[in-house]
Parts: structure tokens; C-alpha cells; sequence
């Protein structure tokens, strides 16, 4: 029993859940039980800050996953971003476009419809969003965010006929809600490689998805605010335990929004890409206080 534990029991107050959640018994190929992806890095000069900030700190940066959308980059800003993942180890995950959100129609700016934001709006956007991929392939991106449904069954289909590379990864975008096992195992089902659940999610509810499919799992340990924003550093031990594999996304609170990113907002975009890696680095720090056997996992101690 922990202090805090013993320090409640001693006050007259006891936990009245029936027993703990059930460990998840998979793991990533290395046997690791986490991963470390540091979101809306955008651009090169906002990787490099992230890869210097990450060697100072120690923190194992497995991902980092960017939101303006490939359509916002030159080649040679990707084939940079490219280069340095390979030689840092890190995957880097791009998003594609277009969007709703920033297209000419109106229902995505409306309080009520902001639900399409993420949607690929007719058959040309659809075409020029599958054209961003296949774009970003040429180039040697091997990983990209889709927030569209039909573009996630396409995109799956043209990598299971060989049209796209069979170690493509699909990751989902958290603007594409997986707030349930159902949900879930329809998206494994249409190709997914990853599965980003909305920011709220109890644990109870992570742990049934991750019950519902194999798939890793992504989660944001602090949220940005556009997503609610919170910081549930203290859910990270538990959230490791069940949802693993399980890569865990620290973004920050209180800070603007950058996409779609530019030269305009450069100081604020590296800023908050060490930013980034700090927060990683206190919740990397929290689970080895909490639980050591987790955070002593393989891919914890990756360099």
C-alpha cells in the first residue's frame, strides 16, 4: 500500500470500485508497453528543436505527427523532416489534405457543424486528398493522419492492393472520433494502423477499446485547448497499464493555435515544440515514480 493509500485509509476513506482493470497483455514489437509522439510539429526547424530538446532531456521521442497538412510543405521541407527521422529514429506522421475546416463551405465554420471539420467535402476534395498521399509516398513519408472516413477505407484498400507501401501507416486523427469499441474495430477493419481516442476518454473506456482491438492506441495526456484541453498526468500510469501499446501525446495547454503553420508564426512554433518535450519529460518522469516496471519498458529506454 502507498503512503497516499494508507493516508486515506487512515482518514475513513476507501476506494469502492471492485478491483482494478485488467492489464493489456500486448505490447509493441520491441516489447515495449508506450511510445512517445510529440503532436503538431510543424515543420523542419520545429523537428530539429524537437530532436535537440529530446536528447538534452532524455526523452525517447518515437513520433512526432504535424497538422498543417502535407499540401502546406515544399518537398524539400519533407524530404528534411524525412532525413532527420531517420536519423534520430523517429517516425514522422503528416497530415493530409484538403479539409472542411478550411475549405469555402459554411457548415464547418458553424457551432453545430464543426462535426465535418475534418471531412473531405465531395468527390474532388476526396481526389486531392488521396493525390497528397500518394504525393507524400513519392517523396518517402511511410505515415500520415487521416481524419476522413471514406479516405481511410480508400487509402487501406490501395495499400492492401499494393498501390501504396504495405508498411504505409493509416493513423487516424482525433478529428475522427473513436469514442467506442464499435467504432474502433470499424476503423481497424477499413485499414488503420492507429487509433488517436478523443481527449475525455476515462480509462474505463480506453481500457474497452483497447479490449475491442489490437490496433495501438494514441492519447493525449494533456490535450490542447480547441480539444478541451486537459492535463491528466495522473491518469498516465493506469493509461499505460491498459491501453498498451499506447503511444502518449503531450501537447500544451494555454497556447495558440498554429495551423495552418507558417514563417509568420515561427518563434511560437519552436517554442512550443520544446515546450512539448518538457511536459514529456515530467510525465515520463511521473511513471517512473508511479510504476517503475512500466516505465522501465524497452522502448522507455530507447535513446
Amino acid at each position: 500500500m502507498t503512503l497516499p493509500d494508507r493516508a486515506l485509509e487512515e482518514f475513513g476513506l476507501r476506494d469502492p470500485r471492485p478491483g482494478p482493470l485488467p492489464d493489456s497483455p500486448l505490447r509493441f514489437p520491441d516489447g515495449g508497453h508506450f511510445r512517445v509522439e510529440i503532436p503538431s510539429v510543424e515543420g523542419p526547424e520545429a523537428l530539429r528543436t524537437v530532436v535537440a530538446a529530446a536528447a538534452e532531456r532524455g526523452v525517447p521521442v518515437h513520433r512526432v505527427s504535424q497538422g498543417s497538412g502535407i499540401t502546406l510543405l515544399t518537398d524539400d521541407e519533407i524530404v528534411d523532416m524525412l532525413q532527420q527521422g531517420r536519423d534520430a529514429g523517429v517516425e514522422v506522421c503528416l497530415f493530409t489534405g484538403p479539409r472542411a475546416g478550411w475549405g469555402t463551405g459554411v457548415q464547418s465554420t458553424s457551432p453545430s457543424g464543426r462535426v465535418i471539420a475534418g471531412s473531405l467535402r465531395g468527390l474532388d476534395e476526396l481526389r486531392a486528398g488521396l493525390l497528397d498521399v500518394v504525393h507524400a509516398a513519392d517523396l518517402g513519408v511511410r505515415s500520415v493522419l487521416v481524419s476522413d472516413l471514406g479516405q481511410l477505407a480508400v487509402l487501406g484498400r490501395m495499400r492492401a492492393t499494393g498501390d501504396l507501401p504495405e508498411d504505409f501507416v493509416l493513423k487516424v486523427s482525433i478529428s475522427l472520433p473513436v469514442a467506442n469499441p464499435a467504432t474502433a474495430r470499424v476503423l481497424e477493419d477499413l485499414g488503420a494502423t492507429t487509433l488517436n481516442l478523443p481527449v475525455d476518454l476515462a480509462v474505463s473506456d480506453i481500457a474497452a477499446i483497447r479490449a475491442a482491438v489490437s490496433l495501438p492506441l494514441d492519447v493525449y495526456i494533456e490535450g490542447a485547448d480547441d480539444f478541451g484541453g486537459p492535463v491528466r498526468y495522473h491518469d498516465l500510469p493506469e493509461i499505460v497499464r491498459v491501453a498498451a501499446p499506447v503511444h502518449v501525446k503531450f501537447t500544451v495547454r494555454n497556447a495558440p493555435g498554429t495551423y495552418p503553420s507558417g514563417a509568420h508564426l515561427a518563434p511560437v512554433v519552436l517554442a512550443l515544440a520544446a515546450e512539448r518535450v518538457r511536459r514529456a519529460a515530467i510525465g515520463l518522469a511521473l511513471l517512473a515514480r508511479s510504476a517503475p516496471g512500466l516505465a522501465a519498458s524497452p522502448t522507455a529506454r530507447r535513446s
